[in-house]
């Protein structure tokens, strides 16, 4: 399928957005250099959840201490 111009896309942009929710890859052009790509969201990765990990573990107090010295010396090398 040869690329739409920008022009194409604003004209018809619900035109594509039907053909790359089939699948098909859907390129725009500013003059002959293609610029973007459009794609259906289903094939976006999923979001991270953050709290996966929570209540699997605990994290003690000393964890939150300052580090002793000969510790520090070696981190700021």
């Amino acid at each position: 399928m040869p690329a739409a111009t920008i022009h194409q896309a604003k004209t018809n942009l619900s035109k594509l957005i039907e053909r790359a929710e089939r699948g098909e890859e859907v390129l725009i052009a500013r003059g002959d250099k293609i610029v973007a790509k459009l794609v259906p969201v289903h094939n976006a990765p999923k979001r991270r959840r953050l709290d996966l990990l929570k209540g699997k573990f605990k994290v003690p107090a000393e964890f939150f201490e300052p580090l002793p010295e000969e510790e520090l010396k070696i981190w700021e090398r």
